[in-house]
């Protein structure tokens, strides 16, 4: 099953933001990296949109959504700090094409290695076997 991961775009330095981090919203640059999202996966087939509930995430994909008539899903699971297994238990039960933003923790755990803010990694899931199939770097 493929999996567009997207690491939640720029959303400026943790230590200034006062605050609930839950709540912190993309900064500039971010807001060009999620608009730039759309034409990065135009063409690419998926029916959902999930991500970690936190403002900084949904605010990466809402362009891609509203520019496919789809609904953002917020979920736990792709919170920062839910684990890999509750991730992946989350995305191989929705069973088609989908695109997940999540935090670079989760990147981190699932692929073992790090993406930049604004990236996707192309997932092919296949039960606990996830496979990288492509790296898109976020041109904006």
């Amino acid at each position: 099953m493929i999996v567009y991961l997207v690491r939640h775009a720029r959303a400026g330095r943790r230590a200034d933001w006062e605050g609930d981090d839950r709540l912190r919203p993309l900064d500039a640059r971010g807001r060009r990296q999620a608009e730039a999202l759309v034409a990065q996966l135009a063409g690419r087939e998926f029916r959902r949109i999930l991500s970690s509930p936190y403002v900084r995430c949904v605010e990466t994909v809402m362009p891609l959504a509203e520019a496919r008539g789809l609904t953002v899903e917020p979920d736990d699971a792709l919170a920062e700090g839910a684990g890999s297994h509750a991730a992946l238990g989350v995305l191989l039960g929705v069973g088609e094409p989908l695109v997940a933003c999540v935090h670079g923790d989760l990147v981190e755990e699932l692929l073992g290695e790090k993406l930049k803010k604004g990236a996707t990694a192309v997932l092919d899931l296949n039960g606990d076997d996830v496979e990288v199939l492509e790296r898109l770097e976020h041109p904006a």
